[in-house]
């Protein structure tokens, strides 16, 4: 058996067809291979930090230990949808059905002590993870029926669900060392640094301060394809901030290198600041290719007050997004339509057909209007008032048994008033503008919302622990959805801590489309299921959408630099810093 499955172990292994790059590829086609290695970057974050463990629920991790001190046995391309390469694996191994994987880890691989990476260390990584790790990875660790080694360097995971995504899963978590976890509770949040085989390895820190990583001059990957031109600067530091206007003001006074501009009017008017007009400091727009995501206010539809459909579309309603988008953006801005607009895998307009109408059919009864016949976010006339779909609003609000008394407070039939909490993250200066236009409006609706900032801390316990009426969501999603889908969207998050499941949502109809997603056998099958997916999701008004941006607006210090091959998902992941590098301009 072991000759017959290595016979087919592969270089690589793509979600569907075969991977871009041929065995013995050079470089990935967005890295410079040529890059100088040397200089530092300063990054900045907002809040703080007091773990070094960022794979359990607790504790606000460190940025970049997790992307740069440990790898996994496979490799992501950002310019191809879904593609891994070998990194610690040498070579992976699958069969059509995909009803398992296996992979050979390669004889130099080393964790930064010069230790070599085991297949006793990824078994044990895999499990911990997939038991004691935080909530993301049990999903597919769930789905494993056999984890087995099958050689001195190989290992291999056997199935027992029809998912095709999980032969590539099983190749992207991290690889952790065994030995030091001997006897630690790996779900308690620590600030012993781990020991990983990646790029860099901390090197100081001070929580909630700042950390600083070091690339390890011995690190073993250094020459593989797959990371050639990339890993350049000898130093990656973060530096911790108070919030986000902060960290801005960092950038301008140069104590940051880079910053990511979210707002589009900004970036045209007051990037006028001296580092800018010297030269010092350069722009950059970066097009990508991936979905819009999602971001806006969500709806904890566990709360009473926002269960009805009906409710949640009337305050969408009363979201002045053409308003607010002209106040902030200059009206620039496209709306987010749906989850996976701006790409292949959105809903198309209009009435579900073909494919997507049949994987919708068995749930029609229980679906929310819309999301068969078509749902488009409400369009506002421009105006401050909004008259239009305020009116639209209040009707729908007394469908759902909301009214206004004589002193113009919505009360529903018990008489109990119309109020709620949005809680938002300290120093989210932009959030803040906007929840401000949108409460104004609700007001003048008689209902009563309240806002409340908290810090980074506290903001992510109330949110893992789905305390709020209504808080800020941002979700990215990828061109290639998986299983992190359920943790998103699935049923167990109502009740489980730590999913991404916020708004509460529990619709078998989500969760079919994402087991129809993962049992797909060709691309059309699979986009045919994302898109019935991107309609239950849209219409079940659960969030109300903001905008997105096409392009990424990067300002950076003139001394570092990129390639000019922009990879398919832009500046997200696998960019910035992974290819950049630094080298004086004269």
């Amino acid at each position: 058996m072991g000759a017959a499955a290595h016979a087919d172990a592969t270089h690589g292994i793509a979600m569907y067809g075969s991977p871009a790059l041929p065995a013995g590829f050079d470089h990935l086609p967005y890295a410079n291979p040529d890059a100088p290695k040397g200089g530092r970057i300063r990054l900045g974050e907002s809040g703080g930090f007091d773990s070094l463990n960022p794979w359990i629920l607790s504790g606000r991790a460190a940025a970049g230990v997790a992307a740069y001190t440990v790898e996994s046995l496979m490799g992501r391309s950002a310019d191809e949808p879904f593609t891994l390469y070998g990194l610690l694996a040498e070579s992976s191994d699958t069969d059509e059905a995909r009803s398992y994987v296996e992979f050979t880890l390669r004889e130099n691989a080393r964790f930064s002590d010069g230790t070599p990476v085991t297949v006793d260390d990824v078994m044990w990584s895999y499990e911990t993870l997939g038991t004691k790790g935080h909530a993301r990875y049990h999903t597919a660790w769930a789905k494993v029926a056999k984890m087995e080694q099958t050689g001195p360097r190989s290992v291999r995971f056997t199935f027992d669900a029809p998912d095709r995504e999980l032969a590539l899963l099983m190749g992207m978590r991290p690889i952790l060392k065994k030995a030091q976890w001997r006897g630690k509770d790996f779900a308690a949040s620590t600030l012993e640094v781990p020991i990983g085989s990646g790029p860099y390895v901390v090197d100081r820190f001070e929580p909630g301060r700042f950390i600083s990583l070091k690339r390890n001059p011995d690190w073993w990957g250094k020459d593989l394809p797959l990371n050639r031109g990339q890993y350049n600067f000898d130093e990656i530091r973060y530096d911790y901030f108070g919030d986000g206007g902060v960290v801005f003001e960092a950038f301008k006074g140069g104590e940051i290198d880079t910053w990511r501009e979210t707002n589009s009017a900004k970036w045209a008017r007051e990037y006028t600041f001296p580092a800018v007009s010297s030269g010092k400091v350069e722009k950059a727009e970066i097009p990508h290719h991936r979905p819009s995501g999602i971001t806006g206010l969500v709806f904890n539809t566990r709360r009473p007050v926002f269960a009805d459909w009906r409710v949640r579309e009337a305050l969408t309603l009363a979201f002045n997004f053409e308003f607010i988008n002209a106040t902030l953006n200059d009206g620039t801005e496209p709306r987010i339509s749906s989850y996976f607009s701006n790409s292949a895998l959105g809903m198309a307009p209009g009435p579900a057909t073909g494919r997507v109408a049949a994987l919708l059919a068995p749930f029609a009864g229980d679906l929310i209007p819309g999301t068969l016949e078509g749902y488009v976010l409400p369009i506002a006339d421009g105006t401050e008032l909004n008259r239009g779909n305020s009116r639209k609003a209040m009707r729908l609000l007394e469908d759902a048994g909301w009214t206004v008394d004589d002193d113009g407070v919505l009360k529903n039939a018990q008489g109990a008033p119309f109020t709620f909490e949005i809680v938002l993250a300290q120093g989210a200066a932009e959030v803040q503008s906007i929840v401000d236009i949108y409460t104004e409006a609700l007001t003048r609706l008689g209902i009563a919302p309240r806002l409340t900032t908290v810090d980074d801390a506290q903001y992510k316990e109330r949110t893992n622990t789905y305390d709020f009426d209504m808080a800020w969501y941002t979700r990215a999603l990828s061109l290639s959805p998986g299983n992190e889908q359920m943790l998103y969207w699935g049923a167990q998050g109502v009740k489980q801590p730590g999913s991404r499941n916020w708004m509460g949502m529990n619709s078998p109809a989500a969760e079919a489309m994402i087991a129809a997603m993962l049992a797909a056998d060709s691309e059309a099958e699979f986009t045919a299921a994302v898109q019935a997916l991107d309609r239950v999701l849209t219409a079940g008004r659960y969030v109300i959408p903001i905008w997105y941006s096409k392009v990424s607006r990067l300002a950076y210090d003139r001394d570092l630099h990129f390639p000019r091959r922009i990879p398919l998902y832009g500046d997200w992941p696998g960019f910035q810093p992974d290819v950049w590098w630094y080298e004086a301009v004269k």
